[in-house]
């Protein structure tokens, strides 16, 4: 059986404790609060890949989405040469929701998509 190809849905590291300098290099990085609160102002870090990926013309990320569940909340466009592919944003989460998953959607020109996801929890 043919494996499928890196541009067939999304990506996900097959053992996260064990990853391939593939997965190290395209799996999103998240770093922000595992419980805040509704209403209030929280920061999230994403930087793409344990290991730092090349941004060069001819390999490089595209683009961060973040989401919660289903629901898009951003999209950050990067551009070969002149920027990282690391970003802070400053999010909200108005939810009657005990948790929620963040989601964090990267495209590589040569590797296609890769997903990672943080579970939050939301107080009143």
């Amino acid at each position: 059986m043919t494996e499928k190809g890196l541009f067939c849905g999304l990506n996900r590291p097959g053992n996260p404790a064990e990853m391939t300098d593939l997965e190290k290099k395209h799996t999103p990085v998240i770093e922000c609060p595992g419980t805040v609160k509704a209403g209030e102002p929280f920061q999230v870090k994403i930087k793409v890949g344990e290991i730092p990926h090349v941004m060069d013309e001819g390999h490089f990320i595209q683009w961060v989405d973040v989401y919660f569940r289903e629901n898009f909340f951003a999209r950050v466009e990067f551009t070969p040469k002149f920027t990282r592919p690391e970003v802070t944003l400053t999010l909200e989460r108005h939810s009657k929701h005990a948790s929620s998953t963040l989601r964090v959607i990267e495209r590589c020109n040569l590797h296609g998509q890769w997903e990672a996801t943080k579970e939050i929890t939301v107080t009143q």
